[in-house]
């Protein structure tokens, strides 16, 4: 859609995510149920396919190179980071991070900027990724669930955090591997515990 046929509240994208809308979270909804359900194991090919996707993500983040990570999400991708365990109702409950492409944007430009106070200095982070799987939906979307360790060294201060992934991938075309990130999810093994700023990207 154009901008100039929206309507004139929703021309400022600085403002409003246009496609946030009750469709939008239904479809979050959809995914958390998705997400939590038992899965039949995948066939090697589709396994390796999530395994290789993940494994670029970790790799770009942990490298910083955070414009590249934020090209892996669709349009209307979200990066969220859940209070409640397994998601919860983002619409009355909150989140340590509720990010559509707009915000996740702001998100990366604060962290390339340097102006983020609390990641001076730089987060270095690393993660280990284990028990994928994965799935196809009727949509032809590509549903994967890992568990994950990150390491993050800061300020002379190292900290652990554990949990598991959710990651929603759409066909895209025009995408390096011909995926983009529709849905990252990143429930950690203690999202309802008392947390000071949690800056890095999970």
């Amino acid at each position: 859609m154009r901008l100039s046929a929206l309507p004139q509240q929703y021309r400022d994208t600085t403002a409003h995510s246009f496609h946030v809308d009750d469709e939008w979270y239904d479809e979050l909804a959809a995914f958390r149920e998705i997400l939590a359900d038992d899965w039949p194991a995948a066939d090697v090919e589709e396994w390796h396919a999530a395994q290789s996707f993940l494994a670029q993500e970790a790799r770009l983040i942990d490298d910083g190179r955070f414009n590249d990570w934020l090209e892996l999400f669709a349009g209307d991708g979200l990066y969220w980071v859940p209070v409640v365990a397994g998601g919860g109702d983002p619409r009355r409950e909150v989140s340590h991070a509720f990010d559509d492409h707009r915000r996740l944007t702001d998100r990366v430009y604060w962290l390339r900027t340097g102006l983020a106070y609390s990641q001076i200095p730089a987060s270095r982070t690393r993660r280990l990724l284990t028990n994928i799987e994965t799935i196809r939906d009727t949509e032809g979307r590509r549903l994967v669930r890992s568990n994950f360790v990150v390491h993050e060294f800061r300020a002379g201060v190292t900290k652990t955090y554990a949990g598991w992934y959710g990651h929603v991938l759409v066909p895209d075309a025009a995408a390096a591997d011909g995926w983009r990130i529709r849905l990252k999810m990143a429930n950690l093994l203690d999202s309802e515990q008392y947390h000071e700023n949690l800056t890095l990207v999970f």
